[in-house]
């Protein structure tokens, strides 16, 4: 009987490895994907901050504003570049800050492009 104990014991401590190194395999994934989209509500964070202040800012100090975060947060440069729209409406009384950028994310077995679209708007 201790045998057949001790059997069992080294077969479920290879499971255990496995299921360890899958662990792992998904954790190592996954904070690499999720410092993709980290990034990316940090920066529709700040679009959002912007538009919430922006009946006292013109849109020069916006875009200043906006590209700062943008280098600060490690985004490429397309994020805040020609991409970068800054428009305000009069009917509804409304601004829209909107820019376009993707991310490529390169690990082993995994290569992808993330496209991201962060729109903000807010009434005047």
């Amino acid at each position: 009987m201790v045998r057949f104990l001790a059997a069992r014991r080294g077969a479920s401590s290879s499971g255990c490895l496995l299921s360890l190194l899958i662990v792992v395999a998904v954790l190592y994934y996954g904070v690499n994907i999720g410092e993709v989209y980290f990034r990316y509500y940090r920066l529709l964070d700040e679009m959002q901050t912007e538009t919430r202040i922006a009946s006292g800012l013109d849109d020069g100090t916006i875009r200043r504003r906006i590209q700062a975060a943008i280098e600060e947060i490690g985004l490429p440069d397309s994020a805040g570049s020609r991409q970068l729209q800054i428009r305000r409406t009069s009917q509804p009384r409304e601004i829209v800050i909107e820019t376009r950028y993707s991310e490529s994310v390169s690990l082993p077995f995994f290569n992808h492009s993330f496209n991201f679209h962060p729109r903000a708007s807010q009434p005047l």
